[in-house]
């Protein structure tokens, strides 16, 4: 049986320092059906001249109302079984699709698909791991977004259901949609794969842009969970901290993380000739 073919949405503006990376990453998924389309927001810097080199991308360039409604408008053009976005700061570690397609295959009762990531710096060095563990939804409510956006892929019937991000929210649009599907009714299922890799540079839109990150995850906690006093909050955040490492004790996933600590500083970027190849190499093992 043939594996479900993907779509990776890039939104992008002014992203000519990373985007390279990402594009590259995408192309070597070469045991992966991939579809991959830039959404820009009309560049002023080499962005554009970039994503060219690379002609089995497609590009839209034109105005938006930011990155929710760009990824929105690639949901939209994509032709893919599995959707998902990819920041153009970010990219895929090898054989992290191939992961997403089969577990989706194995598992066609799923609706989002979501796997392990790792937080790189501008060099793409590890700085901090994101294993992950099975879905829970107070976990997410309360705790917060432990889902890695940059790891996960929803089917096509999620969007064709009318299942887009809300373009209200700018920092947190991730947790509100994951909170809203699993709301909906969805259901979630985890790959324990390291399939991506978060590139932590400080100029992030959730390192900038602190006050409103707090601001959108307090309204969509009062959306999905009830109208709690902070002291409330503040303990449930507790309980649910306890419970994801009772999640990730009783999955083994606390030994991988512990493993992938030690693999810190070490090079990801494996499609540059070097030692990225080999970290990449021994992640797919953990």
């Amino acid at each position: 049986m043939t594996l479900p073919s993907l779509s990776v949405i890039t939104p992008s503006y002014n992203s000519a320092e990373f985007i390279e990376d990402a594009l590259l990453s995408v192309a070597g998924q070469h045991d992966a059906v991939v579809e991959h389309i830039v959404i820009d927001g009309s560049s002023t810097d080499d962005t554009l001249a970039i994503v060219r080199r690379h002609p089995t991308v497609q590009c839209l360039s034109e105005p938006d109302r930011g990155q929710s409604d760009a990824i929105n408008k690639g949901f939209l053009r994509s032709k893919g079984e599995l959707v998902g976005w990819l920041n153009a700061d970010d990219y895929y570690l090898p054989g992290g699709l191939a992961a997403i397609a089969r577990a989706a295959r194995e598992h066609p009762e799923a609706d989002v698909i979501y796997g392990d990531c790792v937080f790189v710096d501008r060099d793409g060095k590890i700085l901090r791991s994101k294993v992950e563990h099975g879905f829970d939804r107070s976990v997410l409510l309360y705790f917060g977004c432990y889902i890695p956006s940059t790891s996960t892929f929803m089917r096509r019937r999620v969007v064709g259901s009318g299942g887009l991000l809300d373009c209200n929210y700018r920092v947190c649009m991730d947790f509100e949609y994951f909170l809203r599907l699993a709301s909906t009714g969805f259901r979630f299922h985890y790959v324990p794969q390291v399939v991506a890799a978060f590139r932590w540079h400080g100029a992030n839109v959730s390192a900038l842009n602190v006050p409103r990150r707090a601001e959108e995850r307090r309204l969509a906690q009062q959306r999905f969970g009830a109208n709690y006093s902070d002291p409330t909050l503040q303990f449930l955040t507790y309980a649910q901290r306890v419970r994801r490492l009772l999640h990730k004790a009783s999955s083994g996933n606390l030994t991988r993380e512990l493993r992938l600590r030690q693999m810190i500083g070490r090079e990801t970027r494996w499609f540059e000739a070097g030692a990225g190849r080999q970290t990449c190499q021994r992640l797919a093992c953990l």
